[in-house]
């Protein structure tokens, strides 16, 4: 079973009790206070799915347990999870043991391996499909260069995607979206918006990356002082050189214009000023980009939000931030109506 799998009972009953073993990443341990002023720990575990924290109490025989292990070990915990109604997701009769190396691989590795190798897939076929050299050129010399760092970096360090190879899977759907949009919307430039969807959080290879041997993210000095569109769009300037040609130079639009208006694409992709971006977009490739990487972001949200957020009432879970509101569950598929007939609406239906 995996940590997501675990997080997911948050949304259950404070009855629902479920025996589980994880094999995760041991993180760190944090002493806090309650506002009752009783002392508790924070036992933060991590896998390929995402990160999960449990409350452990001053008195309770599992910190003993997890004192023993050191931030960084890979782990086996075998325990009975449930949702307090007051602290969250819980976890009882601890059993813990290291992994062997075999299953430290298999966790740091295994569980999103295949679908990574098809967003992968993806993403190559179409950079593969754009037709501006230049713009095919500077994704292929990317994917080439930093596909390995691209492979272990979060999309964020929370709200979406916010795990190993995050920045994969949304980068992918991002793409597919784009070239989906593109098929009905034909006056935008299609080898600019898919070239600027892998661009436009290059940057956080230095933002977000993992460990390579693990599923902390450490900060830097430099992600902190630059931030990841600064950082993109040096990255875009120093790639661009490595494969620029004296061809080019015949070109249609000129090359440093394709290599502004990309640019452009990461510098406004947060939208507005007050979000992040330097500037707001200021052309059709750079609205579209800010619109499918906000849908992706949000629609990944709900995801995790029906999988994780605690039941309200019928078909209503807690608000999941930054999402504005308590989440409502989606329709299922309408059945097919059994008869073909009209039923007449009863009077007063319409009151």
């Amino acid at each position: 079973m995996t940590l997501s799998t675990i997080a997911s009972l948050q949304g259950m009953t404070p009855e629902h009790r479920e025996t589980a073993v994880v094999h995760a990443q041991f993180v760190q341990l944090c002493e806090k206070i309650g506002r009752d002023q009783r002392p508790y720990y924070e036992a933060s575990l991590a896998d390929a799915t995402g990160p999960v924290t449990f409350r452990i109490w001053s008195d309770a025989p599992e910190l003993a347990l997890v004192q023993e292990y050191q931030p960084g070990q890979f782990v086996q915990l075998e325990a009975e999870f449930h949702r307090h109604p007051s602290f969250g997701l819980e976890a009882k009769h601890w059993r813990l043991r290291p992994l062997t190396p075999e299953e430290r691989q298999t966790a740091l590795y295994g569980p999103l391996i295949e679908q990574q190798q098809r967003d992968l897939a993806t993403i190559q076929s179409l950079a593969d499909s754009i037709q501006d050299p230049r713009l095919k050129a500077i994704c292929h010399q990317f994917l080439e260069e930093f596909g390995v760092r691209f492979r272990r970096t979060g999309a964020a360090r929370g709200y979406h995607h916010a795990r190993r190879g995050g920045l994969v899977e949304h980068v992918a759907q991002m793409m597919r979206d784009a070239d989906a949009i593109c098929g009905v919307r034909p006056t935008l430039d299609r080898d600019l918006l898919l070239a600027g969807v892998l661009f436009h959080d290059s940057g956080k290879l230095w933002e977000n990356i993992y460990e390579e041997e693990g599923f902390s993210m450490p900060y830097s000095e430099t992600a902190e002082l630059l931030g990841h569109i600064a950082m993109g769009v040096e990255l875009i300037s120093i790639l661009w050189r490595k494969i620029e040609r004296p061809d080019w130079q015949t070109l249609e639009p000129s090359s440093d214009r394709v290599r502004r208006h990309l640019q452009h694409l990461v510098l406004s992709h947060h939208g507005e000023i007050a979000f992040g971006s330097p500037v707001v977009p200021k052309t059709p490739e750079a609205a579209a980009l800010h619109y499918l990487d906000n849908l992706d972001a949000k629609l990944e949200m709900f995801a995790q939000g029906y999988k994780h957020a605690a039941k309200l009432g019928a078909n209503v879970q807690e608000r999941v931030r930054p999402l504005t509101g308590n989440l409502i569950a989606p329709l299922t598929t309408a059945a097919a109506p059994a008869s073909a007939e009209t039923s007449e609406p009863s009077e007063g239906a319409m009151d």
